[in-house]
């Protein structure tokens, strides 16, 4: 059906540079084929519309075969509307195609500008993996997350940021990307009788190794990285079986320069990347104003009285 409508809309296409068709030409068309063929649907002006696009948007056929015709339809004419660099748009037929995204998903992930933020972390992942461990690695990350489904205040805690995601674990884990699995939230480790907490553990399937993430709501400091270290050397230790990966940390930090985080990984031994996030913000009330507004519970009680018309 794909390659079908990528030849209807080349042939019209091709009339309208050579015979000089004009756009209205389009809605003539698109009743004469109803009449000529009543069972076949996607015969609207507006359809053979994106057919033309289509077509000048992929003139090659084999590049329809090979990609574009590997996705359904409406997939593409949403790939038309928003997207309109053809290696971006390749990119995210791939990944719908790897991936197996749905319409919704696909339009969430051009409108979250998945394509500038994959692969975009610092990291050390070159020198402290193979490569092809490297590269898919690089490309899990992203910079920045999206954690706009979280309204956090401007100095907010790490325990708030780690809250606020966890109540929100089904949008945290889209975010993340495929194949992360939750372990745990401040998982302990002892070392040397002492107990160490981590944020956030995850385990990736595709990747076959265990992901610790450390929530920073501060800009990055060259510590975090030595922190990350001492942490992966833990989890390599204690919990990663003899078929698994080396372990990899993520550092989410509120903001970071890029060249602070450079020199910070260059030596490190264990592989890190550092990215940094964005969430809905809210400011903070003025002290003169704490306590003084009602509370939610209290708003809500009132709301409850007014229902019932007292």
């Amino acid at each position: 059906m794909i390659l079908t409508n990528w030849h209807i809309g080349r042939d019209i296409l091709t009339r309208q540079e050579e015979q000089g068709w004009g756009a209205k030409i389009i809605d003539r068309l698109a009743m004469d084929l109803r009449r000529a063929y009543p069972d076949m649907t996607g015969l609207s002006p507006r359809n053979l519309k994106y057919m033309r696009a289509f077509a000048e948007a992929w003139p090659e056929e084999p590049i329809v075969q090979q990609a574009a015709a590997q996705i359904p339809w409406f997939h593409n004419c949403i790939l038309l509307d928003k997207v309109k660099d053809q290696k971006e748009r390749a990119w995210y037929i791939g990944k719908t195609i790897e991936n197996g995204w749905s319409r919704a998903v696909l339009v969430h992930w051009i409108e979250s500008d998945l394509y500038q933020r994959q692969g975009k972390a610092r990291t050390n992942f070159e020198k402290t993996l193979p490569p092809l461990q490297s590269d898919l690695a690089r490309e899990t990350l992203k910079d920045p997350y999206n954690f706009e489904f979280l309204t956090l205040a401007a100095d907010a805690e790490e325990r708030a940021l780690q809250k606020g995601l966890l109540e929100h674990i089904q949008q945290f884990l889209i975010e993340l990307g495929a194949g992360f699995a939750f372990v745990g939230q401040q998982y302990r480790l002892e070392v040397g009788d002492e107990d160490f907490f981590i944020d956030l553990l995850f385990y990736h399937l595709k990747l076959r190794c265990y992901i610790v993430i450390d929530l920073k709501t501060t800009g990055f400091k060259p510590e975090y990285a030595g922190k990350m270290n001492f942490y992966l050397l833990a989890v390599d230790d204690q919990l990663r079986h003899a078929d698994d990966k080396p372990s990899i940390g993520i550092v989410l930090c509120k903001a970071k320069n890029q060249v602070v985080a450079e020199y910070a990984l260059r030596d490190l031994a264990k592989p890190v990347g550092v990215s940094s996030y964005v969430t809905k913000l809210v400011e903070s009330l003025p002290p003169s104003l704490r306590g003084s507004l009602p509370s939610p519970e209290e708003l809500e009680a009132e709301l409850k009285k007014d229902g019932d018309g007292k």
